[in-house]
């Protein structure tokens, strides 16, 4: 771990193996923080925040700091896309478009906060009102294990960039990649206590975060239940609170759509990181004109999908992280066929031929399935999906609207004028016409309803790392003359 500019193990020594999910082999140990190790990482930042060694500097000192990260990503891109295929199992090709990713968002946040912000307002005279950006101060930052380089850097570029020192947790099983970012953090001279990382698990040192007194801000990414948990932990000390939760998300396909484009992209919308995305399009919604042409191409193509481990230049989709996840996942797809749902392709886990040991899992496909459905309703977050038929407009939206998430979505359509009309009617955050998964740094990540609270990225990301200071200043010093006496 690594707190206030040093390595440390965990107070008690204690470790965690580090499973490769391509095989089951252990790759490394990380340490087991403990509560005393999360509160000295809290006391770490909270006196690097209040000596003002970071949040004293000028955005351009900051800026230059945060533009070297990204030239060190750069340098070992390389080195970080091979660690983040054996941290988390994704193919090659992901690992390398999330340290790419990386890089730039980095850069896209020293570029940011060097330019103009505030607002001046026209009073009565004699005062001139102003707002002003500050930092938030000491930020508790939760990321999962899906994207594990990406996400880590989604909170900690805007978090460094507004001027907070922070305390982050990676997630237990993916730790390898957050690891080598705090490496890169030392390499840079990040000043002491700026940028603590804490292992371990969440219930341990995810708790203390969220609930010390001395961490101004939670900002989390993972399951719903999860940020449900840290939202009630953290109103006991009013902290401000970012969640950005799961998601069961639809993707409209009308008649009228380029058909091979919306099959490609909605096999792209559920299959890439095997699932395990939280904006996954893994309800398709599909007209019911063209529904049996649409489940037939989908399926023949899913059942080509090369499944194998992520350092195999070939492979297509890579395996689930662990053998928990393994079994959740597998656990909802005998759900799927106990609720009466058709399974059109897939469905097993792939224990043959190398892959004994590694926790891959079929491309899943379910039809005939109903709205009630746990299948439908419920986040499974791995490669399985649900193909639904819809008559109409109006029955597309009301079936994807039909859930208590609303973080993504995407219809497919040639008329751009229903299109948008449909997308506008989404309750969802993140949005696509003729397209899906396709994100930026530059544009806000979140969503309605279960699916969070605030946004990352763009300036909607950096906004959540800064509190907002009304500035009155008198022009006239002289009595008021309120009082007669």
């Amino acid at each position: 771990m690594f707190i206030n500019g040093e390595w440390k193990d965990a107070e008690n020594h204690a470790t965690r193996p580090v499973i490769n999910p391509a095989n089951g082999e252990v790759v490394t140990y990380a340490p087991e923080g403990t509560i005393a190790d999360a509160r000295s990482a809290i006391y770490a930042a909270r006196n690097a925040f209040e000596d003002g060694v970071w949040s004293g500097l000028a955005a351009a000192e900051r800026a230059a700091y945060l533009f070297k990260i990204a030239d060190k990503i750069d340098e070992y891109a390389e080195e970080l896309t091979e660690l983040e295929t054996m941290d988390n199992g994704k193919p090659l090709r992901e690992a390398g478009f999330d340290v790419a990713d990386a890089a730039a968002c980095f850069r896209y946040y020293a570029g940011m906060i060097t330019k103009p912000d505030g607002q001046t307002y026209h009073v009565a005279d004699p005062m001139q009102a102003m707002v002003v950006r500050e930092p938030v101060g000491v930020c508790g930052l939760i990321v999962p294990w899906n994207y594990p380089l990406l996400m880590s850097v989604w909170k900690i570029a805007p978090a460094l960039a507004a001027g907070n020192t922070i305390v982050f947790k990676p997630s237990e099983v993916t730790p390898i990649t957050p690891k080598k970012l705090f490496e890169i953090f030392e390499e840079v001279g990040l000043p002491k206590g700026v940028a603590n990382m804490v292992t371990g698990a969440g219930p341990v040192v995810g708790h203390e975060i969220a609930s010390h007194p001395e961490v101004d801000m939670v900002s989390f990414t993972g399951g719903t239940k999860t940020g449900k948990h840290i939202m009630k932990t953290a109103a006991d000390t009013m902290k401000k609170v970012s969640l950005e939760l799961g998601g069961k998300s639809p993707n409209i396909i009308f008649a009228d759509a380029d058909f091979e484009t919306a099959v490609d992209y909605a096999l792209f919308g559920i299959y890439a990181g095997a699932g395990q995305v939280c904006s996954a399009g893994s309800r398709i919604l599909v007209e019911e004109k063209i529904y049996d042409q649409f489940v037939n191409r989908f399926v023949e193509r899913a059942r080509s999908i090369k499944v194998g481990p992520g350092y195999d230049p070939s492979t297509e989709m890579g395996p689930l992280v662990s053998k928990e996840h393994l079994d959740k996942v597998l656990s909802y797809i005998e759900l799927g066929i106990q609720e009466g749902a058709k399974l059109a392709c897939g469905g097993k886990r792939i224990d043959r031929n190398g892959f004994e040991t590694g926790y891959f899992v079929e491309p899943t496909v379910f039809v005939d399935v109903s709205e009630e459905m746990r299948i439908v309703q419920e986040e499974i977050f791995g490669p399985v999906v649900v193909i639904q038929k819809f008559k109409d407009e109006a029955e597309a939206i009301k079936l994807a609207n039909s859930t208590v998430y609303g973080l993504a979505g995407a219809v497919f359509s040639n008329d751009g004028s229903k299109a948008l009309r449909v997308i506008k009617k989404l309750r969802a955050g993140i949005t696509w016409i003729n397209s899906y998964h396709p994100t930026y740094n530059e544009a806000p990540w979140g969503g309605y309803k279960q699916s969070g609270i605030g946004r990352s990225l763009g300036t909607f990301g950096l906004e959540e790392f800064q509190e907002i200071k009304q500035i009155n200043i008198n022009l006239q010093v002289e009595p008021i003359g309120w009082f007669s006496n």
